[in-house]
């Protein structure tokens, strides 16, 4: 360009800076250097003023930022203020390109464009040198050299006395700047079906680092650049992408990739007018699967979720609901979680074998991300899911130290790492599906459920909704299950065989005809559509009735304890659980306040729950002990007046206490011989008493 095209374009960028951000100017001039060392532009500001100088910017972001940041220095401000170093940022570019639709013919190379994602890493923020001064140790002359990206560039002779050197650098003299180099991944919720997220690494200078940490979504506008690939000391034909930042803004936006349109919007308020809305969420919910209404019904309140509720004071109470089902083999777990994760607008699955605590929290690695070997976070299946869902599949076959990472995240939904020198809490504002197998693989009908399940209490009890699928033959159940199963497959082989084999003999319509039975009511698509505008628009509040009802049944349940020697039926945590029950009830219907039934439905599914596992399966009372410390009120009291028995019995003898003579009076205590027996194993291995010599008992 000539030199008066470059005066008429900074003469642009004045003129615009006028009709548009003069008092952004003005608020600048104020604040700059210390509080703010940048403007921002709208894009589509300066598209308005001039739509060739927008384009000019994309296409040439590099030469057009220096003409725009020239044009701020020459800006007619009073006498003392310099913009001396103060940058032009563009932001809200009108389209973002995906990190994964990258390609050379796109031309992107060079210009400025807009990507979307998830912060994976984040290095420190380190000084990066601009211009280093180097002085001749010889003659003391000081010769300055600009740094470009590539490399650290040395002068080849001194000016003053023309020696090759030895130079030093002298770091007073020499212009840093902060740098910081993120790594961004494409957001889960574009992703569908096992594609492997794909990243970017964008750097930034100056004003704009440190403010971002790993596990923020944000939308960063760059120049994108190619840098070659080095193997050793050979250079490759093949050349990375990288992005030099200029722009970064957090996304708040529950969902930034769910556009719901306003025909959409329609659509989702006629349907949640229907009578009969519940009934068509539970049958779009795996209808491959049949049965399991209550299950699917809690499957879609999860997915809406309560509502987070913030306190003037500032702490805040979880809007999230945890789900646990625990089940035999073969009763369909796995594959419900797995339609919940593909429906929910943001969810992670992770099966249990395969994740670790770092996995699922965050952890600290250490590679080459950066310049030199050093430590940065990664954020793992928790902090990914933030607002989501996190699905965890045979969440036995964890290792309990593994499963303990996840106790903070549930209740705080936040992680706290401190590992390798960093400390940092990422948030985890996800509610978690899990699944997992009884103790012994399958379900014992005779055998408290509360022992049979193999987890820690202290995460059993952090679920809202615990429930049991059980497997158990019923010929009434057993052949509408096989007719649906059946019907399941067959739609499947009609339908497979009308895509694959062009001379099928089936019709479209008949295709239509059979798989219409096994369809979701409603579309799944449009179904994430709801959920995501549920979640942005509507916060329901409790009406007088919905309160009194819940506070009700919770007062009921608690006064059955109220006796001495009754066990303590539920403990606050479900109280809690209710209140966002019946707030994701109402949310469903998009309604503003939570009702009587919304009440109603909660305590319905509460009641149903603690019954399967609640319950003392000896006294039939409901127990809390049973889930909050794996063993019933009826137990415990068993366990103490057996030891009680062994320790009266060893003073009646030199040896201790004959194990027939504990097993014939077992019946003073109302315990048969065959329960005392297994008491006295279990306080054996317990370590509570011991065998001084063969068929003694003494208690330590």
């Amino acid at each position: 360009m000539a030199q008066a095209g470059n005066q008429d374009l900074t003469e642009r960028f004045i003129q615009f800076y006028r009709n548009y951000y003069r008092e952004e100017i003005g608020g600048l001039a104020q604040r700059y250097p210390n509080e703010q060392r940048s403007l921002y532009i709208e894009y589509d500001d300066l598209y308005q003023f001039d739509r060739d100088l927008a384009e000019d910017f994309r296409t040439k972001p590099e030469q057009m930022r220096e003409y725009a940041e020239e044009a701020l220095r020459l800006y007619d401000l009073p006498a003392d203020v310099s913009l001396g170093r103060a940058h032009v940022r563009i932001e809200n570019l009108p389209e973002s390109i995906d990190i994964r639709g990258i390609r050379v013919h796109d031309d992107h190379i060079g210009k400025l464009v807009s990507i979307k994602g998830i912060v994976r890493k984040a290095t420190d923020v380190r000084p990066k040198v601009t211009e280093a001064a180097f002085e001749c140790q010889r003659c003391g002359t000081i010769t300055y050299i600009p740094q470009s990206d590539g490399g650290f560039q040395e002068p080849h002779e001194c000016q003053g006395c023309e020696r090759q050197g030895p130079f030093r650098v002298n770091f007073d003299q020499s212009e840093f700047v902060d740098s910081q180099k993120l790594r961004i991944q494409e957001s889960p919720e574009g992703l569908r079906g096992g594609e492997t997220p794909q990243n970017i690494d964008v750097d930034i200078v100056d004003d704009i680092t440190g403010k971002v940490s790993p596990g923020d979504h944000v939308t960063c506008v760059g120049v994108l650049h190619i840098e070659q690939v080095e193997q050793g000391n050979e250079k490759s034909a093949i050349f990375d992408l990288y992005m030099d930042g200029v722009s970064i803004a957090i996304e708040d936006e529950e969902f930034e990739d769910m556009d719901i349109t306003e025909a959409d919007k329609r659509e989702i308020i006629e349907l949640s007018n229907r009578e009969d809305i519940y009934d068509a969420m539970v049958e779009s919910i795996a209808p491959a699967i049949y049965g399991y209404e209550e299950e699917k019904l809690a499957m879609i309140l999860q997915l809406f979720s309560g509502v987070t509720k913030h306190l003037p004071d500032g702490s805040r109470i979880r809007g999230d609901l945890h789900m646990l089902l625990i089940g035999d083999p073969g009763t369909g777990k796995s594959q419900m979680i797995s339609y919940v994760e593909n429906i929910a607008p943001r969810s992670v699955y992770t099966s249990g074998k395969g994740s670790s605590a770092a996995g699922l929290t965050a952890a600290a690695v250490r590679d080459d991300f950066g310049d030199g070997q050093q430590w940065s976070l990664e954020a793992g299946a928790l902090v990914l899911a933030d607002k989501g869902i996190a699905a965890v599949d045979e969440l036995d076959k964890m290792d309990s130290s593994d499963r303990s990472a996840m106790h903070e995240g549930l209740e705080q939904q936040k992680i706290s790492v401190s590992k390798a020198g960093i400390n940092a809490t990422l948030k985890a504002r996800c509610s978690l599906l899990g699944a997992a197998n009884p103790k012994y693989g399958r379900f014992d009908q005779y055998e408290p459920i509360g022992e049979q399940i193999d987890l820690e209490p202290a995460l059993i009890s952090r679920f809202d909704l615990i429930f049991t699928v059980t497997d158990s033959p019923d010929p009434d159940h057993d052949s509408r299950l096989a007719k649906h199963i059946i019907k399941t497959n067959y739609a499947g082989e009609i339908n497979t065989q009308r895509e694959e084999l062009a001379s099928s003999e089936f019709t479209p319509e008949q295709v239509a005809e059979v798989t219409q039975e096994v369809a979701p009511e409603i579309d799944a698509e449009l179904l994430r559509k709801y959920i995501a505008h549920a979640k942005r628009s509507c916060y329901p509040t409790m009406t007088e009735e919905a309160k009194d009802l819940i506070e009700e049944f919770y007062v009921n349940l608690r006064s059955k304890g109220a006796d001495e020697d009754a066990p303590v039926p539920v403990t606050a945590r479900k109280l809690e659980a209710m209140v966002r029950l019946a707030e994701a009830s109402a949310r469903v219907r998009l309604s503003d306040t939570v009702e009587r039934i919304d009440a109603d439905r909660a305590t319905d599914i509460v009641e149903s729950c603690l019954k399967d596992i609640g319950v003392d399966p000896e006294t039939g009372q409901f127990d809390a002990d049973v889930v909050e410390t794996g063993t019933s009120k009826s137990q415990r009291d068993r366990i103490k007046n057996i030891k009680g028995l062994i320790a009266d019995i060893e003073e009646e003898y030199q040896e201790g206490a004959p194990v027939e003579e504990v097993l014939d009076r077992a019946g003073e205590i109302g315990m048969d011989p065959g329960k005392a027996e297994r008491e006295i194993e279990k306080l054996r291995t317990k370590g509570e008493v011991y065998e001084p010599q063969q068929g003694h008992l003494r208690t330590t």
